[in-house]
């Protein structure tokens, strides 16, 4: 039976959306555009950036046992990066998108559905602790490091070999993308939002969400997977118009 839509999850996706958009218009402004803007290399706009995928990525998780065709959802969200990857592949080649976004997320959503058997016996109050401390651990996995604050170990650099360790989590010397989401750290990120979904399922606190209505951002959630594969080609078209009227 599918579960019900909450208009508060629709809301919190659909300003997450928004805030992408435009941190994607600013990545367009400075790498395609040529615009001299300090403040985007600064810690604040990682911060910014960091906010908006870790909420993206909680809110997937979240989401995942929710609905029918979960299989299926998640290979066409998979199917939708690749799609993305080979347009940048045509078009901008000097700017790869390899392992973006949304072939992690679609990969996750395959993951947690073939695994759910499994993830159900579990107690999702640990499971979301644990889940969230070992995505904090691996958190500069890519970089060639694990581990909690002083308590670092360095990575073998055999493990960081080709496209395919890429996408696990271990990123080659000569790998390059503008959008790049491994397996690693992230879906134990994914996992937290999967536990704390089904801590609130059990707690039956679902039941007692808000019904916020803020119509058109509640609209761009309930769509979002439509809206993300286009705001990149409607952007830098408003801007490559407004650079050449100026």
């Amino acid at each position: 039976m599918p579960k019900p839509r909450y208009s508060l999850l629709d809301l919190i996706r659909g300003l997450a959306l928004v805030s992408m958009m435009a941190y994607h218009a600013s990545w367009d402004l400075v790498y395609l555009f040529g615009v001299d803007w300090p403040w985007y290399h600064s810690e604040g706009a990682f911060l910014w950036q960091q906010a908006t995928c870790w909420t993206f990525i909680l809110l997937s998780g979240f989401c995942a046992p929710m609905g029918r065709s979960r299989y299926k959802r998640g290979l066409t969200v998979f199917a939708c990066g690749w799609i993305i990857t080979l347009v940048m592949k045509l078009f901008m080649p000097a700017t790869p998108n390899l392992f973006g976004i949304l072939v992690f997320l679609g990969s996750a959503m395959m993951i947690v559905h073939a695994l759910h058997g499994v993830l159900a016996k579990l107690p999702p109050l640990p499971g979301a602790w644990l889940s969230f401390l070992t995505f904090i651990g691996l958190r500069w996995i890519n970089r060639g490091t694990i581990g909690w604050g002083r308590l670092t170990l360095t990575l073998p650099e055999g493990l960081y070999r080709n496209d395919f360790t890429a996408f696990l989590g271990f990123p080659h010397s000569g790998f390059r993308s503008t959008d790049y989401f491994a397996l690693l750290p992230w879906f134990f990120l994914f996992l937290t939002g999967y536990f704390i979904y089904r801590l609130a399922e059990k707690k039956g606190w679902l039941a007692h969400l808000p019904d916020l209505q803020l119509p058109v951002l509640n609209l761009l959630g309930r769509y979002s997977l439509y809206v993300y594969m286009a705001h990149q080609p409607v952007i830098y078209g408003i801007l490559w118009l407004v650079f050449s009227v100026i």
